[in-house]
C-alpha cells in the first residue's frame, strides 16, 4: 500500500512519528493509502528550515518571484490532467468538477504575477522642507495555511501563492483525507524556481495544527474548515499574537421572487446544490421562494431535475453529475441530518435515503434530497450539511425572506432570483452576508477579488485572495528620510519640526 510522506526542502520524505491516517477511495471504500501525521517535532524542524530560506526568498526582486508564479502557470496547465485525475480518485468529485477546483486556484496564482505591482508602498516628496515620507510593503517571515479537504488545489493555491510571491516562506498543513495533490502542487514550484526550503508541506492532524499555532515563528495562519475549528484557531493563534483569517461553515440562501425565471432559477438551484455533493462552503443549500404560488411552480420544476441527476464514480466520466462524499463519517452525518428533518416535520419530497450504486454498494455515495415546508427552527435548515441536500423554506414577502437570511448564524454567501433591479439593488444593500449573487447561484468572486463572508462564517478582518491576501501577507513599514544640506539647525521638541 502507498504510504504518502511530506514535503520538506525540496523533496518528498517519509514521515518519523510513527502515526498514519487512511486515505480512502471515496468509490469503493477501500482505503488506497496510508498517510503520514507530523509530530510537533517535524514541524518545528520544518518550520526553522522555512524560516532559514526566507531570508534570501524574501530578499529576492518581487519581479523574479513574479516569474516562477508565471511558470507555475505554464506546469499547472501542463499537468492539468494529472492533478485533476489524482484529487478525484482521493476526493471523490467528478473529473471536471476538479478540474475546476484546480482552475480557480490557478487564478489566484495568475493573480500573483502581479505581486511587483501589488508590493508597491506609498511616497511623498517634500513631506517638510528636504524631506519625503514613504511606505514600505514587507513580507511578514513565515506564515502557514490550514486547509479543507473539499478543494485540495484551489484552497493551498488561493494560501501559498500570495505568501510566497510576497517573499514569504510557507507551511501548508493540508487535509490528511486526500493529501496527494498539495505534495504535486510543491514540487510543481520547485520546478518553476522555488527555492528549497521556501514552501514546506506537513501532513498531520491536531497536533500538527496545535505545533503551527504555538510555535514562534510562524507569524500568520490561514484557515479554511468548520466554525468550530475556525473560532479554535483563530482565539489560539490571536492568543500566541499571530496575524489569522478564518473561514467557517455557510448556510447560503437563495431567494426567488414571484418574477424570477422559475426555469433558470430551479437549474440553478440544482447545479448549486448538489454539484461536487454538497461539499463547497459556497452550495446552495437553502431555498426561499417568496410567496406559495411561486413555491408550488418552483418545487415542481425541481423534483424532474433532481430525479434526472446521475450519481457515480469519476471514473464514469461526463455521465455523473456528482460522486461520493470523501468518508464514510461524512455519509452517516449527512443521512442522520435527513432523518431529524423528517422527524421534524419537513416534507421529504426527493428521498435519495435508499441510494445504492450497483458495483460501489460500499462507496461513500448518497443520492439528492428535496426537503419542502422547512422552518428556521429545524436541525436541517440551522446545520450546515455539507451534502446532496436543498431545503425549501417559503417565505410569504420579501422581507420575510430577507429576514431569513440576515437572521442565519452564518454570513458566507447568498443569492436572489428576480427581474427587478429595484428589488435586487435593496437585496444587495441591505443583506448582512459578505458574497451576493444577483441571478448568480454561487457568487465566488474573481481572483483580482476577495473572497469572505461575514457573521460566523468568518474570524479575523481581511479575505482571501485579491489584493488582501497582500495585505495580510505583508507588513507596513513608513520611513521619513531627511538628508541635510549642511546647515546647522537646533533642537526640535515638538512635531511640527517638519512644517
Amino acid at each position: 500500500m502507498e504510504t504518502i510522506g511530506h514535503w520538506i526542502n525540496g523533496k518528498l520524505v517519509a514521515g518519523t512519528s510513527g502515526r498514519f491516517a487512511d486515505v480512502f477511495n471515496p468509490a469503493t471504500g477501500d482505503v488506497q493509502a496510508q498517510v503520514a501525521l507530523a509530530s510537533p517535532a517535524e514541524l518545528d524542524a520544518a518550520i526553522a528550515a522555512a524560516a532559514e530560506a526566507q531570508v534570501k526568498w524574501g530578499a529576492t526582486n518581487p519581479q523574479r518571484r513574479a516569474r516562477v508564479m508565471m511558470e507555475m502557470v505554464r506546469l499547472i496547465n501542463r499537468d492539468m490532467d494529472k492533478l485533476a485525475e489524482k484529487l478525484s480518485s482521493e476526493h471523490g468529485k467528478t473529473f471536471p468538477d476538479a478540474k475546476g477546483d484546480i482552475q480557480r486556484g490557478l487564478e489566484v496564482i495568475e493573480f500573483c504575477i502581479g505581486a511587483p505591482h501589488l508590493m508597491k508602498g506609498e511616497f511623498t516628496d517634500s513631506a517638510g522642507p528636504g524631506i519625503d515620507m514613504y511606505s514600505l510593503r514587507q513580507p511578514l517571515g513565515v506564515a502557514a495555511g490550514i486547509t479543507p479537504f473539499n478543494f485540495p488545489a484551489m484552497i493551498p493555491l488561493w494560501k501559498m501563492g500570495p505568501a510566497l510571491a510576497a517573499g514569504n516562506a510557507f507551511i501548508l498543513k493540508p487535509s490528511e483525507r486526500d493529501p496527494s495533490v498539495p505534495l504535486m502542487l510543491a514540487a510543481l514550484l520547485q520546478e518553476a524556481g522555488l527555492p528549497d526550503g521556501v514552501l514546506q508541506v506537513l501532513n498531520g492532524d491536531k497536533e500538527a495544527v496545535d505545533a503551527i499555532l504555538d510555535n514562534d515563528t510562524v507569524q500568520a495562519i490561514g484557515f479554511v474548515g468548520s466554525t468550530p475549528i475556525a473560532q479554535y484557531i483563530y482565539a489560539r493563534g490571536c492568543a500566541n499574537g499571530k496575524r489569522v483569517q478564518c473561514f467557517g461553515g455557510a448556510k447560503n440562501h437563495m431567494i426567488i421572487m414571484p418574477d424570477a425565471d422559475l426555469d433558470q432559477a430551479a437549474d440553478a438551484l440544482v447545479g448549486a446544490g448538489f454539484g461536487a455533493a454538497g461539499e463547497r462552503c459556497m452550495a446552495i443549500s437553502v431555498a426561499v421562494p417568496v410567496g406559495d404560488a411561486t413555491a408550488d411552480a418552483l418545487i415542481e420544476k425541481l423534483i424532474p431535475r433532481i430525479e434526472r441527476l446521475k450519481v457515480g464514480p469519476w471514473t464514469a466520466g461526463d455521465d455523473v453529475d456528482y460522486g461520493p462524499v470523501v468518508t464514510a463519517a461524512a455519509k452517516a452525518n449527512i443521512l442522520k441530518l435527513v432523518e431529524s428533518g423528517v422527524e421534524q416535520g419537513a416534507k421529504l419530497v426527493v428521498d435519495g435515503r435508499g441510494f445504492s450504486l450497483q458495483g460501489y454498494e460500499d462507496g461513500f455515495f448518497v443520492g439528492p434530497h428535496l426537503f419542502d415546508h422547512v422552518t428556521p427552527d429545524m436541525d436541517i435548515y440551522r446545520k450546515e450539511i455539507f451534502g446532496p441536500v436543498l431545503s425549501t423554506v417559503r417565505a410569504q414577502s420579501y422581507e420575510e425572506a430577507l429576514k431569513l437570511a440576515m437572521d442565519h448564524e452564518y454570513g458566507n454567501g447568498t443569492a436572489i432570483y428576480t427581474r427587478d433591479g429595484d428589488t435586487a439593488r435593496d437585496f444587495a444593500n441591505r443583506i448582512n452576508v459578505g458574497m451576493i449573487g444577483i441571478n448568480v447561484p454561487i457568487p465566488v468572486p474573481l481572483a483580482y477579488h476577495t473572497f469572505g463572508g461575514w457573521k460566523k462564517s468568518v474570524f479575523g478582518d481581511l479575505n482571501q485572495h485579491g489584493t488582501d491576501a497582500f495585505r495580510f501577507y505583508t507588513r507596513t513599514k513608513t520611513v521619513t528620510a531627511r538628508w541635510p544640506s549642511g546647515l546647522k539647525e537646533g533642537a526640535a521638541f515638538n512635531f511640527k519640526a517638519m512644517d
